[in-house]
């Protein structure tokens, strides 16, 4: 192979012009022979990367759907229509008499019930037969209150001595020992003083609810004075109002069971009506009116912060064999405890009540159900065992248009849910 010499002037000048090259900041590109490789070059300076900004998810609200009930009142006839129908080797099958709202109590989050009636097993059963209102219940009775859903029970009533201390305090523990195997919230009924100021609280979908209830009257009965038994009295204000001042710093929401007003009316007397407002003042959220067997109408109250709470005066009957067309139409409340994600701010949402039948047929309160609104009719209204019941009632008429009068001139119209 032969080589091209050049002069050492050549040499110079092809230095010099490469040097030139390179100081002025020219990019030299290798030719397609080289294989694609570049030569060197002077960096680019580039813009750093946008990045996008980023927003906190708001949380979620909690929600809590509660359902009640009012009076479980087991009459004589209840408990022998539970009798009746008792399969082989059970003394009382009381599941069937609740069937109909069973939907509506597994659905809720929270169901509280009214136990109007004590069960102690060393008493003999009563329901209010032989002309004496005095009431001891089978056990069953829990069993099948339990099994439709309830997990909530209030206590504070007055039938509690119907017969003696030591019978409440068996019932006490009865409920008691069912709390423990089935987690549920037992109140209304202390074996002390110590116990009745332990506030309960259930932590539902991470909302904590504190339950408390109270009671009017005990049948002018009284406690024996060596007794360590405890019932809160309506009359105790001061104690009511640190109880509730207490759960409401304890949880988020506060029910209050209220057993209170005047049998078999309708009517709201002033001191009820002063008494919810001063308890939904010192912090109780929803108010659950028990004891007149009748449904009774229910308010917004407003606290001088401008919050709300909610009282049902009076939820009525859940079930009964009574013999007045008043105390056949009760109460279940629906609504929900609402917690807001970014404020947590407490607010009740929802806000009403499903109407609830209890229908029995002649002879001797057969057939004996609770029925709610939506699923009961004009054909059983006519059917109904009212009119034959023995004793009989003072108001013995029943149709569909005299539920829907009772209804209507006690619920107010917002509040009504009758498709439910």
């Amino acid at each position: 192979m032969k080589f091209k010499m050049f002069s050492a002037a050549g040499m110079a000048a092809i230095m010099a012009l490469t040097l030139s090259c390179v100081s002025c900041g020219t990019r030299v590109v290798g030719s397609a022979g080289s294989g694609g490789a570049s030569g060197s070059s002077v960096p680019v300076a580039t813009e750093p990367p946008t990045e996008e900004p980023t927003t906190e998810p708001v949380p979620e609200d909690k929600v809590v759907h509660v359902v009640a009930a009012g009076d479980n009142l087991i009459h004589y006839s209840v408990y022998k229509n539970a009798e009746a129908l008792a399969g082989e080797g059970e003394n009382f099958n009381f599941k069937p008499l609740y069937e109909n709202v069973k939907y509506l109590v597994e659905d809720a989050d929270v169901a509280i019930l009214n136990q109007e009636t004590i069960i102690s097993e060393s008493n003999e059963l009563r329901g209010g037969n032989g002309g004496a209102l005095l009431f001891n219940s089978p056990p069953e009775v829990a069993d099948a209150v339990i099994d439709l859903g309830f997990d909530v029970f209030t206590m504070a009533n007055n039938h509690l001595l119907d017969f003696g201390a030591d019978a409440l305090a068996e019932s006490i523990n009865f409920w008691n020992k069912k709390a423990e195997e089935n987690d549920l919230t037992v109140l209304g009924a202390y074996l002390n003083e110590e116990d009745s100021n332990n506030i309960r609280i259930r932590e539902v979908n991470g909302v904590k609810i504190a339950f408390l209830a109270y009671a009017e009257h005990i049948n002018g009965f009284s406690f024996p004075e060596d007794s360590p038994l405890r019932v809160v009295m309506n009359s105790e204000e001061d104690v009511i109002e640190r109880q509730i001042k207490e759960a409401k710093e304890l949880a988020d929401a506060v029910i209050v069971s209220a057993h209170w007003g005047v049998e078999d009316t309708h009517l709201v007397s002033e001191d009820r009506i002063e008494l919810a407002n001063r308890m939904i003042r010192w912090g109780a959220d929803v108010i659950l009116g028990c004891h007149t067997h009748t449904a009774e109408t229910m308010e917004w109250v407003e606290r001088d912060d401008g919050s709300k709470g909610f009282v049902y005066y009076s939820m009525g009957n859940f079930i009964c064999c009574q013999t007045d067309n008043f105390n056949l139409v009760g109460e279940m409340p629906d609504f929900n405890i609402v917690v807001d994600g970014e404020t947590g701010e407490v607010r009740l949402d929802d806000v009403g009540c499903i109407p609830t039948i209890v229908h029995y047929e002649s002879p001797d309160f057969a057939n004996l159900r609770v029925y709610p609104y939506s699923k009961y009719s004009p054909e059983l209204a006519a059917a109904h065992g009212i009119p034959y019941a023995v004793p009989q009632g003072t108001y013995t008429s029943f149709s569909w248009d005299i539920i829907n009068d009772i209804i209507n001139e006690n619920i107010p119209k917002e509040f009504q849910k009758l498709n439910k």
